[in-house]
Parts: C-alpha cells; sequence; structure tokens
C-alpha cells in the first residue's frame, strides 16, 4: 500500500479512546508552552525553554495519538 494513502487512512480512521485522552493531554501540554511564550511579561529564560519543550512535546504526543488505529486481529 502506499505510504500517502497509509497516512491518510490513519488520520482519518477512528481513534481508541485511551489515544483521545492521551492527545486532548498533548493539547493542553501545547496550549500551556504557548500561553508562556506569549506572555506580555518579561519571563526567565528558564521558562521560556521550558515552554518551548512543552509545546515539542505536545505537539509531538498530539501528532502520534492522532495517527493510532485500534488493533484488528482479523490483521495479522
Amino acid at each position: 500500500m502506499n505510504t500517502i494513502d497509509e497516512i491518510k487512512k490513519r488520520v482519518t480512521g477512528p481513534t481508541p479512546p485511551f489515544f483521545k485522552k492521551l492527545r486532548n493531554i498533548g493539547l493542553v501540554v501545547t496550549g500551556v508552552g504557548a500561553a508562556i511564550m506569549t506572555a506580555p511579561v518579561v519571563l526567565p529564560t528558564f521558562l521560556i525553554t521550558g515552554a518551548g519543550y512543552l509545546m515539542t512535546a505536545g505537539a509531538v504526543i498530539t501528532a502520534i495519538s492522532q495517527i493510532t488505529l485500534p488493533h484488528d486481529p482479523d490483521e495479522e
């Protein structure tokens, strides 16, 4: 199967309940990081750096959680 077709199938397919929760957690983590990054006050450098890491981790968690599919034992 073509790789692009497989990715489209995974993104549009149903997401298992555990990964829906994990996806939502990733979105919250990304939002917290973005809120810290865009704060209208001067923050210490370690907070800005940590916010960047939070945004990256949240985006990765969200992306990976979105492309998971339920296990189908008939395919094996």
